[in-house]
């Protein structure tokens, strides 16, 4: 199937779980998962009305940012983990930071920010019991939140998860409750839950934006980095 019939796919069954929810439709934001794939895939999604897409590399982003930058209203989210000293490529064209587990990290990125005189809207990523996995754990967010609440170029919009890999999509439904209601505790609006093997029991569950990347570009084109 071609990417634009891929993205309608997935597009109708976000709909379908939004209805599922009580959710109107539309209510969930699609984050198309483009890191590793060519400009083509992404240009042509786009032309099929995708605006928003996430990257996971700095340098990645950087460089699709500025090969894309004839795309009127493109958006890109970075959703992977970062080092501070890659902080540089990922502020001035990141339309939000997804997965903010760092305060050193979110110093820098506050640095930067304040530097080009924007406002950068994170999520803060939440730990859901894997040791070897980053994230904040449940008991640490509200101090981590705190922190945060005292770097003046940030906005802390929401959270964000990744939870363990299951073969069955509804194995992790209490992992999106979970966070759901860590938002709520916090009054935190954002949710950045689900990926193309669960998105629609994200939706169920509470997510308002959801991280697609193989249910519509198809396999990574080349290695990750």
């Amino acid at each position: 199937m071609s990417v634009r019939e891929n993205l309608e796919k997935v597009k109708a069954r976000m709909v379908a779980a939004e209805a599922r929810a009580g959710r109107p439709a539309g209510s969930v934001r699609l984050v198309a998962v483009s890191k590793t794939q060519p400009m083509e895939k992404i240009r042509a999604a786009y032309e099929a009305g995708q605006r928003l897409f996430g990257e996971n590399y700095a340098q990645e982003l950087r460089d699709k940012a500025e090969a894309l930058k004839d795309l009127p209203d493109l958006a890109l989210h970075f959703i992977g983990t970062l080092q501070k000293n890659k902080a540089k490529y990922v502020v001035p064209v990141a339309a939000m930071f997804e997965a903010l587990d760092d305060l050193g990290l979110a110093r820098e990125l506050d640095k930067r920010a304040a530097a080009a005189s924007r406002i950068l809207p994170v999520l803060v990523e939440v730990n859901l019991g894997e040791e070897q996995k980053g994230g904040v754990r449940p008991d640490d967010l509200a101090g981590f939140l705190a922190a945060l609440r005292g770097l003046p170029s940030m906005r802390v919009e929401g959270l964000m998860c990744i939870p363990p890999p299951c073969e069955d999509p509804e194995s992790t439904r209490p992992f999106f409750r979970k966070v759901a209601l860590l938002g709520r505790e916090h009054g935190l609006g954002a949710l950045s839950m689900g990926m193309s093997s669960d998105f629609e029991v994200a939706i169920e569950e509470g997510a308002t934006l959801v991280r697609v990347g193989t249910a519509i570009f198809g396999e990574r084109s080349y290695p990750a980095r």
